[in-house]
């Protein structure tokens, strides 16, 4: 490894460590405000909301809200199944069944 690589891994891992480290220490005394738990908790249904919302309406760069996105279907029949089954393993092999099934049949 050069040591440019190195340089970036020990920052990566200082700004990581600071980061998380941050609020243990300014809240160590005091403890978490109940407004910021509460907000807190909506933290990972945002993220990936905003990671997967993306990944359904655009997948080849441009918005496509027809019945060949593949994975626009596969994600509603996902969402559905989340809902009715609350199981996660079972939500993301239905939906993972039906991106198969359906790029198959598309193709």
């Amino acid at each position: 490894m050069n040591l440019k690589l190195i340089f970036i891994i020990i920052g990566m891992a200082l700004a990581t460590f600071l980061t998380r480290i941050g609020s243990q220490v300014v809240f160590a005394r005091t403890g978490m405000p109940v407004w910021l738990e509460k907000w807190l908790k909506h933290v990972p249904t945002a993220f990936l909301t905003a990671l997967i919302v993306p990944a359904l309406l655009m997948p080849r760069g441009y918005l496509d809200i027809s019945f060949g996105n593949s994975y626009l279907l596969a994600g509603i029949v996902a969402a559905f199944t989340a809902y009715k089954t609350k199981n996660v393993l079972v939500t993301i092999v239905v939906g993972m069944g039906i991106v198969i099934a359906l790029n198959r049949l598309m193709i």
